[in-house]
């Protein structure tokens, strides 16, 4: 059939302009495109194969990791895809930087206290990733923060350093107060953070039974809100915190008591990923005066603890967007110190030791989830013959015309129109006016036009708010053996925006748009809302699947709270993980230090209370039945069972 419009491929190649009609595509354009030097931290690049890199020194003489030598090196150890990637290199990196910018801070402002940091573990518990901060953080005595009594047992175990502080979050019971009074009796300096009033009576109690001394910090509610997803977790109607009459009380009562000098430390927390500076300024202004008032009534407190909330730049776009931030560490750092000094130099009262529960902005770049592409499903091609046939209805004969007649300047009204005469072959085929094979014709010659109008618009700018949809809806599903609810539950839960990246082949333009979904069996697995320069976009640039080539794309930026926050959809558990370290004497500047197998599928089973034991032994019986009917050869019902069992002891992830 004749049509006098460019076809899909020529609409493609005009679109895409040809190497005669512009620049042929470099690694810069690769960086551009995705974002890769805004986002990245300056830990990640594209070297001149194409590749995807690591510069876990951030410097151009540092080591650089190829991340397509780990995934061959993966690859040879048969260590299967989705797999976790940890660069522990990164997040030592981020420690040190965060414990220096602080220090510097102090040093530049002349402040008289020092900087006490505390990891919070909820952000990562990994062990290996608690490890590591640990070790990287010894120098500057680098404590950890818990807030349930799990993690607190884990805290106890892990922060042996007698000169870093263990901060004790969240509501606790009777357990949770003799574990941190038995971290004071170990010699640790073990801070309980009072969330509400009746915490104090209960903590006193106990440690009067242990016949230790507490130490003691309290939670302010701050009039102050924060900003973006989490803004909850601060202001007056938060759930964790004292009110200032409940803070004074506090203090009055600790004197009255005679216990007045284990108030050691106060708190405030305005949320996670605060994405403006202004926000946090405000938040130190007014926790500030209130440190200062508290000294003025008599509070030995030695610690101001501004919580967490220091953002990461995950679309890149340094902006106050909820997935950004418009300033950097040493911006946050800087406003911590000069406006705590500024008001206790105002107040006449001494500087205290600065404390941070940073977690999100230490270890969110260390990780990354890479997974590979197995097919696509794209609209508007199908193998369906729409050819003209004597006798059919009207309708079609009208759906080809208005693909016929389809140009860039009638885009609008085609649609339009498309959308009407669908709508008719809809309730006419409702009424039995149009057969089956009619209506195939139809709904083949709709998604046609659909994505040719897709074409046709890609690069328009401006578009109206339906055809910009079109983009989106006619885009290919790129099928990916990932579960979303597992390695990237914000994406789904809270509209949170990561870096996808494909690993390979960033010296080639990509010609396809695509989306990313997954296989769970749920609709809401899949990514749809990528980087896309000044805004975010719903589709992906991507590049065409070649025959036997894998494709393995990269999310990135999952070190916070990804990690460890992901479900069980469908029974797919966690991924494989290896941890890679830079070495500067190897030939591929890294060697992978640790593999750690992902969940079986038995694993997964037993979790939820199923028996893998059992259920084999009821398979096998099964078997046996259908042995003893003459339905199954023995030999057959031997490898039937065998193959049974294998599945179970297997990745729960699809095989290559």
């Amino acid at each position: 059939m004749e049509m006098n419009f460019e076809s899909s491929d020529e609409g493609k190649k005009n679109l895409n302009s040809s190497s005669n009609e512009k620049k042929s595509w470099t690694i810069e354009d690769a960086d551009e495109l995705y974002s890769i030097s805004r986002w990245g931290n300056g830990y990640f690049g594209v070297n001149e194969k194409g590749n995807l890199t690591v510069l876990p020194l951030k410097t151009a003489d540092g080591p650089c990791i190829d991340i397509a030598d780990v995934l061959d090196d993966m690859k040879e150890k048969n260590i299967q895809f989705p797999a976790v990637i940890r660069f522990h290199d990164i997040l030592r990196s981020q420690v040190v930087t965060l414990n220096k910018t602080f220090l510097t801070q102090i040093e530049e402002a002349k402040f008289k206290g020092t900087y006490f940091g505390v990891y919070p573990i909820k952000v990562n518990q990994m062990r290996e990733v608690v490890d590591e901060v640990i070790d990287a953080g010894a120098p500057y005595n680098y404590g950890l923060e818990a807030g349930s009594k799990a993690e607190l047992l884990a805290v106890l175990a892990m922060n042996s350093n007698p000169h870093s502080l263990t901060i004790c979050n969240g509501y606790k019971d009777s357990e949770f107060f003799r574990l941190a009074m038995m971290g004071i009796k170990l010699g640790r300096k073990m801070i309980v953070v009072i969330e509400k009033y009746s915490e104090l009576d209960e903590i006193l109690k106990i440690a009067a039974e242990m016949d230790v001394e507490p130490m003691i910090g309290i939670r302010a509610k701050l009039s102050t809100k924060g900003a973006g997803k989490w803004a909850n977790s601060g202001g007056d109607h938060a759930k964790f915190g004292l009110t200032i009459p409940e803070i004074i009380n506090t203090v009055k009562y600790l004197k009255k008591i005679d216990k007045i000098h284990c108030l050691k430390l106060f708190h405030f927390h305005i949320g996670s990923q605060i994405p403006e500076i202004r926000t946090i300024k405000d938040a130190i202004t007014e926790g500030a005066r209130v440190y200062a008032k508290l000294r003025k009534m008599g509070a030995p407190i030695e610690y101001f603890d501004v919580g967490g909330g220091v953002g990461v730049d995950y679309d890149g776009s340094k902006s106050n967007y909820h997935s950004s931030m418009n300033y950097d560490l040493s911006d946050y750092a800087g406003d911590v110190v000069y406006i705590l000094k500024q008001i206790c130099d105002l107040e006449d009262v001494e500087h205290p030791h600065i404390v941070s529960e940073t977690g999100r902005a230490v270890t969110a770049h260390h990780s990354c989830v890479v997974f590979p592409v197995f097919g696509t499903v794209e609209k508007g091609n199908e193998e369906f013959s729409t050819e003209k046939s004597i006798g059919e209805h009207i309708l079609v004969e009208n759906m080809r015309d208005l693909l016929t007649d389809l140009k860039l300047k009638n885009v609008q009204e085609i649609y339009n129109d498309a959308l009407s005469k669908k709508d008719e072959c809809t309730s006419a085929f409702k009424l039995g006016i149009l057969d089956l094979e009619e209506r195939a014709k139809i709904e083949t010659i709709f998604w046609q036009i659909c994505k040719q109008i897709a074409l046709l618009t890609r690069n328009s700018e401006d578009l109206p708010e339906e055809l910009e949809k079109l983009q989106s809806q006619m885009a290919e599903q790129y099928l990916c053996n990932i579960s979303i609810f597992q390695s990237a539950p914000d994406t789904w839960g809270i509209g949170q925006v990561l870096p996808v990246i494909p690993i390979r082949r960033l010296n080639e333009e990509p010609t396809q748009l695509g989306t990313i979904a997954d296989i769970t069996c749920d609709s809401d697995g899949k990514i749809d809302c990528f980087l896309g320069g000044n805004k975010h976009v719903n589709t992906l640039p991507l590049h065409a699947l070649r025959e036997n080539e894998q494709y393995l794309v990269g999310l990135f930026l999952t070190g916070a709270y990804q990690d460890i926050m992901g479900d069980m959809h469908n029974l797919f558990g966690r991924l494989n993980e290896v941890h890679i370290f830079c070495d500067d004497d190897d030939p591929e500047d890294f060697y992978i230090e640790e593999f750690i197998h992902g969940n079986t599928a038995q694993e997964v089973l037993s979790t939820l209370q199923y028996s893998p034991q059992a259920m084999a032994q009821t398979v096998k019986k099964s078997i046996e039945k259908q042995i003893q009917r003459g339905k199954l050869r023995p030999r057959e019902g031997v490898d039937l069972t065998d193959f049974y069992e294998k599945c179970l002891n297997s990745y729960t992830y699809l095989k290559k």
